[in-house]
């Protein structure tokens, strides 16, 4: 499978191409400036485009039968567009090149608070939403935008704090909130990006992840 990841400079990102070139797929890596290398890979390109410039990005597609975008803006508190443009962005691309599955990153408190456990929803949510929400916001408005998308298999996944550390090797994924689901490792954040693409039971669902 020719795998496309937007966002892959990052720190998931990064993992994602490396864990998709492992299990043998092709990779097109694609990059707002510096490209992404692993030394003689032959089955690694890479492909500037910045999300919000459509045609750009509908350039960088070309070819991919899934895309997986580890788009983030970190701790930035400031008003972005960058999940929801970019999510409106990549669907028309794929909608143009033909490429029929898409797995994205959101986060726990993008989802409805009232499936949470007390705690959360009471404290842990309401302060996370003071300081990120600006994030947490448009993420919400990526998932609106995936909920009324017909045409492609897409999955959003819902983790709790990255983390650091080294992988797990293991995770814990489902459509209802999970128990004790305090963070998660990059790695193995980036290997149920992966993994997301060939589990149709999860297609066209925002998910949570957690170690």
């Amino acid at each position: 499978m020719k795998i496309a990841v937007i966002g892959a400079s990052g720190r998931t990102g990064r993992i994602v191409v490396k864990d998709a070139l492992a299990r043998g797929h092709q990779v097109v890596a694609v990059t707002r400036a510096d490209g992404v290398s692993e030394p003689d890979d032959d089955k690694l390109v890479s492909a500037r485009a910045d999300v919000r410039d459509a045609d750009a990005l509908k350039r960088a597609l070309v070819g991919a039968d899934a895309i997986i975008s580890a788009l983030g803006v970190g701790t930035s508190r400031a008003a972005t567009d960058v999940y929801s443009t970019g999510v409106s962005n990549t669907l028309g691309a794929m909608q143009s090149n033909g490429g029929a599955k898409l797995a994205v990153i959101s986060a726990v408190p993008a989802g409805p608070w009232e499936e949470q456990p007390l705690l959360q929803r009471r404290i842990v949510l309401p302060i996370l939403q003071h300081f990120f929400g600006a994030s947490y916001d448009d993420m919400r408005r990526m998932e609106t935008i995936l909920q009324e998308t017909t045409d492609v298999d897409w999955i959003s996944l819902r983790p709790p704090r990255l983390v650091e550390k080294p992988s797990k090797g293991a995770y814990r994924i489902g459509i209802r909130p999970l128990a004790r689901a305090r963070a998660i490792t990059y790695g193995d954040l980036a290997r149920a990006l992966v993994d997301s693409l060939a589990r149709p039971e999860l297609y066209r669902h925002a998910v949570y992840v957690a170690n």
